[in-house]
């Protein structure tokens, strides 16, 4: 909005997101509205524009939020220092320059000033997120040949592929951020949007994209033609096709699975470069030996790839040897064995990704080229999958800047270290603020009387402790909707947050049920011999550095519910002095 006197941005959830009613609580518990008007008025105060900035934010945060950052929303903590994620930092302040620059557009001279100042502002906060939050990747190799890389850049580019980036092979010093090359994947279990992941099969090598110049917020650092990307349509006037088609139940992502096990090793295929830069073997949990499986025990992992690979050897055992014995001529055996499928589903989560063409359909496919990205939990890149239908291309535009010999990073999407593993094989650098412990409680809160408001979380989890702010009494760096559920289960009449002494001993309860889950977690999970961890498979190395994290998790969580016991009984004895002094 633009007059004469003065101009406005407005920030406004819309009703149509699938969490409006949560966040609209949150806002109004930190005073805000679903829809607010934010004046802009140059001030003789020379603070009035990083206390703009600062409104603009804490609004645009909440309404950025996602599921799991939100459940983990504080209410109760308000403070211009809140932080959800880098990924909730990153769409916030790139949401307020979206707003600007609609302003920008049109509005009149007299207010472009100010409106430029808020843009440049925002401009540096979001590097400042990157500056404060990327971590540092591997050293580049210039000594280690990335020939079969550059063929294909190449390839793409007289293909039409347009790049800011260039390919560099590299070394990583932590086992941590060991083969962080990504692609696309898609999930056995439902449909939702995945990016990438690709590995070598050297332990500690990876490739990266590095930026050949400044890139700077807006700026496309890749741009990929419809044309060279394989999606189902590649496949439809082959003799495969015809048959497969005609299975029953069968999905076109196992069609094309099918397809890539043969097209592999097709001398004359139009993507033999393409295959020819993909590693022998893929390093993810679907690989884990039984040594590793075992480093798991006591964690929800070894369940979760477990499950993946009976899946997985079902879904075999249903094609093969069926396939080759009917039609060997279009299914030779030996292209066609147990390895070679599992290579080609680890091809498929960890290289594929849904993408949205310009007729609205959504497909899975594979983007050459684009899986030299490597991922961060603070992305350069952080939305692509839709095809730009003027260019008919999609398109990997910066949210962030990269600097020239900087990497350029993607986002896989929010997903626990447990899903990484299981698909891509690695553990992020960093905190991951999306690595949880599931908790298997009712999450439908008992008849809690009209007067006291309920939970609609069906759900609950907890992360690492150490990512909260508010430690107080009744919060202990805990999650609000997990404890409110705790409370109510004990006692559905009780008002709770208020310092009663019937109120504490019920906290006082509820901590100690809550420790003893963690401290029980805890001792299944066993000790880890680091000593014994040097001499390990990488396989065995990674399930002990998840197994790392999960404990530390439950650590964090056990020592706050600790703590917590310690504040309330502090509490409880104020309250009975009072009683007898009283």
């Amino acid at each position: 909005m633009d007059t004469d006197e003065e101009c406005s941005i407005v920030l406004e959830l819309p009703e149509r997101d699938p969490f409006f009613d949560k966040k609209k609580k949150l806002l109004q518990s930190k005073g805000f509205s679903p829809k607010e008007r934010i004046y802009l008025r140059s001030s003789s105060k020379p603070d009035w524009m990083s206390a703009t900035v600062e409104l603009l934010l804490q609004i645009a945060r909440i309404m950025q939020l996602n599921e799991l950052e939100l459940y983990f929303a504080e209410e109760d903590v308000c403070t211009s220092m809140e932080f959800y994620s880098p990924r909730n930092e990153l769409e916030a302040l790139n949401s307020i320059v979206f707003l600007t620059d609609i302003s920008l557009a049109s509005c009149s001279h007299l207010h472009t000033n100010i409106l430029q100042g808020l843009r440049q502002t925002i401009l540096d906060l979001i590097t400042d997120v990157g500056d404060k939050n990327s971590v540092k990747g591997g050293v580049v190799q210039k000594d280690h040949s990335c020939d079969q890389e550059e063929r294909l850049i190449e390839w793409g580019e007289s293909n039409g592929v347009k790049t800011q980036l260039k390919i560099a092979c590299k070394f990583q010093c932590d086992f941590l951020s060991f083969c962080t090359n990504i692609t696309f994947p898609f999930n056995i279990y439902n449909t939702n949007f995945f990016p990438p992941k690709i590995f070598t099969d050297i332990e500690g090598a990876g490739r990266g994209a590095i930026a050949r110049k400044d890139l700077k917020v807006g700026d496309i650092a890749l741009e990929i033609p419809v044309s060279i990307i394989i999606s189902e349509e590649l496949i439809h006037e082959t003799e495969m096709y015809g048959v497969l088609k005609e299975i029953d139940g069968i999905s076109s992502e196992t069609i094309l699975l099918l397809w890539s096990m043969k097209e592999k090793y097709n001398s004359d295929s139009k993507f033999k470069i393409y295959f020819d830069t993909l590693p022998e073997k893929f390093n993810t949990g679907l690989s884990f030996s039984i040594e590793a499986i075992t480093v798991l025990d006591g964690t929800l992992l070894l369940e979760e790839i477990m499950q993946a690979r009976q899946f997985l050897h079902a879904q075999y055992d249903e094609l093969f040897p069926a396939l080759c014995n009917t039609f060997p001529d279009i299914f030779p055996p030996e292209l066609y064995t147990w390895e070679k499928f599992l290579w080609a589903c680890e091809l498929w989560y960890s290289n594929s990704m849904k993408i949205m063409y310009s007729d609205g359909k959504i497909k899975t496919c594979l983007i050459p080229i684009a899986g030299f990205l490597n991922h961060s939990l603070c992305p350069h890149v952080m939305h692509y999958g839709q095809v730009d239908p003027a260019k008919n291309s999609l398109k990997f535009c910066l949210s962030r800047p990269c600097k020239s010999g900087e990497e350029c990073c993607l986002s896989y999407g929010n997903f626990s270290s447990s899903h990484l593993i299981t698909f891509y094989g690695f553990l992020p650098q960093g905190d991951n603020p999306y690595d949880v412990i599931p908790l298997d409680i009712d999450g439908a809160d008992v008849d809690s009387g009209e007067d006291i408001p309920k939970s609609n979380w069906t759900s609950h989890m907890v992360r690492g402790t150490w990512l909260s702010r508010d430690h107080k009494i009744f919060y202990y760096g805990l999650p609000s909707p997990l404890l409110d559920h705790l409370r109510r289960s004990r006692s559905p009449m009780l008002r709770t947050k208020t310092f009663l002494q019937e109120n504490l001993e019920n906290e006082l309860e509820v901590l100690e049920n809550l420790k003893d889950i963690f401290d029980d977690m805890i001792e299944n999970m066993g000790e880890i011999d680091l000593n014994y961890r040097e001499n390990c498979c990488w396989d065995e190395k990674l399930a002990m550095d998840f197994k790392s994290t999960q404990r530390r998790i439950a650590c964090s969580v056990s020592t706050s519910c600790l703590a917590g016991m310690d504040m309330l009984k502090n509490e409880l004895c104020k309250c009975m002095a009072e009683d007898i002094l009283g």
